[in-house]
């Protein structure tokens, strides 16, 4: 058996006419920037996600920068951020001049552990990133009560946590901002780059879509030193489409991570705490040997990825931080042992069963 780690296929093609109908339509009203179709999904995905304000942008790094740029983040500032992320969330932070300020996982959930935090603010603590990784939502409500105690701003990294809800708030509305990355292989993914800003901050939603469009909210004038980051009208038309199905696909994804969580059973192979609030963005296993699991499994059919190989203080980009191996054990230990198995729409209880078996057997 041949087993992909993700499957675009088995998503596009049952709604293949409804996304060539989009195309049709964006090309022939021969507006490709800031139309109909942006407006349309801003509309939607701030509803979906229990927002006042989306605005669009072109990738995911793009609104976690664009974000901290309109809450006036930079030179000397200090922002508070996982150890354990991809490597987006920090550069988003180095963008702006401020520093990041590494805080480490809880191992069972393998995201910012909120106990850590507050030994980590400092005087020149301005924010608190939080990352949803894997599509499971940090413990906010421990979050934001630190944040009011010390009159911090909160960003959410909600990038593999489309419609991820907690005590009835979704990802991207428990903060200031929420950032969105839809880049293909997302829950809800474009057929291209795009991201978008989630917040219920009608000032700072019209500074970031000012700061995207260079810095410009009438044309030729400019109050700011922004860039280019618009969501471009194909883009924004697709999304919309795929958004009717999300909660579809989300719980797709539920029940093939409850069929992992029942089935995996090997002393070899450690699986993150359940909850019923992930929307399975990422599956991840943690084992010693992970390299040799990966290879077995390739072997077998199954193919893997790793999130992440390299924690980001030890990355080259990283290297003025002067940070040695041994100055985030637990971001180092989940780069070490965490593997990605497939799970993905689409996926048959054959395939399912076939990747637990393989573990099981390992």
């Amino acid at each position: 058996m041949n087993i992909k780690y993700t499957d675009f296929e088995r998503m596009h093609k049952p709604i293949e006419k409804e996304l060539e109908q989009c195309y049709k339509e964006v090309f022939n009203s021969q507006w490709f920037i800031q139309g109909r179709k942006l407006e349309q999904f801003e509309r939607e995905f701030a509803e979906y996600c229990q927002t006042d304000y989306c605005v669009g942008v072109g990738n995911g790094l793009d609104a976690l920068r664009l974000i901290l740029q309109a809450c006036d983040i930079g030179e000397g500032d200090e922002v508070i951020v996982p150890s354990n992320t991809f490597i987006a969330t920090v550069l988003a932070i180095s963008y702006t001049g401020a520093s990041p300020v590494f805080v480490e996982p809880d191992i069972s959930t393998l995201l910012i552990n909120p106990d850590l935090i507050e030994e980590k603010i400092t005087s020149r603590t301005k924010g608190i990133m939080v990352v949803h990784l894997y599509g499971r939502i940090a413990q906010m409500e421990k979050i934001m009560d630190i944040a009011k105690k010390h009159k911090l701003k909160v960003f959410e990294d909600c990038a593999q946590a489309h419609g991820a809800i907690r005590n009835g708030i979704k990802a991207g509305a428990w903060g200031d901002a929420g950032a969105f990355s839809f880049y293909p292989g997302k829950n809800l993914g474009a057929l291209g780059d795009a991201g978008a800003v989630t917040t219920n901050n009608k000032e700072l939603a019209e500074k970031v879509r000012a700061l995207g469009n260079y810095g410009s909210r009438i044309k030729y004038k400019h109050e700011y030193k922004g860039v280019n980051s618009r969501l471009d009208e194909l883009q924004a038309g697709f999304l919309s489409v795929k958004l009717k199905y999300l909660d579809k696909w989300t719980q797709e994804r539920k029940e093939i991570a409850d069929k992992y969580y029942k089935g995996i059973n090997n002393e070899k192979i450690k699986l993150p705490s359940y909850t019923k609030e992930n929307v399975y963005h990422i599956f991840p296993v943690l084992a010693d040997n992970r390299n040799q699991l990966q290879k077995y499994l390739e072997e077998k059919g199954i193919h893997c990825l790793i999130h992440y190989p390299t924690a980001i203080h030890l990355q080259e980009a990283y290297r003025d931080m002067g940070l040695k191996r041994g100055a985030y054990p637990l971001a180092e230990r989940i780069c070490d042992t965490e593997l990605s198995i497939p799970l993905y729409p689409g996926m048959t209880d054959g395939e399912i069963q076939y990747v637990i078996d393989a573990i099981n057997e390992y």
